[in-house]
């Protein structure tokens, strides 16, 4: 596992990928906070908040994710190299556990820089320091754990095709669904008073529970769920292409 992770990191940063995706998504979430005019920008509004850094990231993670995790698998098995690693003695469990979590730690990576923001907005707090912190971190906790989630998704679609372009948008849309889907599914009648427990399926409910800045064992737990079964199916995958 320790080798694939390495492998797929090299590749990361002995390209052009890790560094796009990590200036592409510090650009947009720069330009709404600093840049763009309206609500989210922190000098129109004159409010310390970090509130449009957590609030654009999971929908720019929602591309940028899943165009990391497409070729992982997908263009392994175009090239035919898919076949050699599953003829080497490894677990299947830790070739999608190796992947997942090299594109879990480009997110992590990624997100490093935007403490500068932290910072910045930190200082022209007034009085300094007026930020919320604990939320703040929250928050951060709670890209992390959806950086995971949708990385551990990207992997699953990657290992579903050869075709990296399918992959990315299957990711892309699986992702969304999973998302916001269920608190658009929870608006229907037919749910009455169950509505609550639909939106409970979605990745949106436990992100904003956690943004709070309080830590719940539940939405730790179904993060952990939604990677758990999301690598789980990658090894089903990869299980039939073993034969």
């Amino acid at each position: 596992m320790g080798a694939i992770f390495l492998k797929e990191v090299a590749v990361f940063f002995g390209t052009l990928t890790g560094y796009v995706v990590g200036a592409v998504f510090l650009l947009l979430v720069g330009l709404g906070m600093w840049v763009l005019p309206g609500g989210g920008n922190v000098l129109d509004t004159g409010q310390a908040t970090l509130d449009t850094l957590f609030q654009w990231a999971p929908w720019v993670f929602l591309f940028l994710v899943p165009g990391v995790t497409m070729r992982m698998l997908a263009e392994e098995r175009r090239e035919g190299t898919l076949e050699q690693l599953l003829g080497k003695p490894v677990r299947l469990i830790e070739i999608a556990t190796g992947k997942f979590l090299a594109a879990w730690m480009l997110v992590v990576l990624i997100l490093i820089p935007t403490l500068v923001f932290f910072w910045s907005v930190y200082s022209l707090g007034a009085p300094r320091g007026s930020v919320d912190v604990g939320a703040s971190w929250g928050s951060y906790l709670g890209l992390l754990l959806l950086g995971g989630g949708y990385a551990a998704i990207g992997i699953l679609c990657s290992s579903l095709s050869r075709n990296a372009i399918f992959a990315f948008v299957l990711a892309a849309l699986l992702s969304l669904f999973i998302y916001q889907g269920f608190a658009q599914l929870s608006l229907l009648p037919v749910f009455g008073r169950y509505s609550y427990l639909v939106a409970r399926l979605g990745v949106e409910e436990h992100y904003h529970s956690i943004s709070r800045g309080v830590v719940d064992s539940r939405d730790l737990l179904y993060f952990a769920s939604i990677i758990a079964l999301a690598l789980a199916g990658t090894v089903v995958s990869l299980r039939k292409r073993r034969g």
